[in-house]
């Protein structure tokens, strides 16, 4: 894939990530950093951490179940935030709120080697975007 395709295809997923959220499936990332990002990238609705000073992963899951039936995980791609997702995937399940992992695995997919975490987001598609000028 080059250049041109994985930019507009970042974008794309981005864009859908977006009408999502607004529509109102909540996202859940690590942490306060990568709600920034997310909103730097344009994404309105609801953005729940899960490394959030004084809550567990529980009350987190518990907090989600309280406004949606699915919610979207966008963890770090390293080792780390797969054994984040993995996590976060059994414990929606168990309390009936259906995991949302298609943006992930996408982004993760696509950026795998270049992006570790979802901070790195914005300064890829900004390297992205010089390559196809330049190009």
């Amino acid at each position: 894939m080059n250049f041109t395709e994985r930019l507009e295809t970042l974008m794309k997923i981005l864009d859908r990530l977006c009408e999502d959220s607004e529509a109102g499936l909540p996202i859940i990332v690590e942490g306060r950093a990568d709600v920034e990002v997310l909103r730097s990238l344009g994404v309105r609705g609801r953005i729940f951490t899960v490394k959030e000073r004084g809550k567990s992963l529980v009350d987190v899951v518990d907090e989600v179940r309280g406004v949606a039936e699915e919610a979207i995980i966008l963890v770090d791609f390293d080792r780390r935030g797969r054994e984040y997702a993995l996590k976060l995937m059994k414990s929606l399940q168990m309390l009936g709120v259906k995991p949302n992992l298609s943006y992930w695995k996408e982004i993760m997919c696509l950026v795998g080697k270049w992006v570790k975490d979802v901070e790195g987001l914005p300064s890829y598609i900004e390297t992205l975007k010089r390559k196809v000028c330049c190009y």
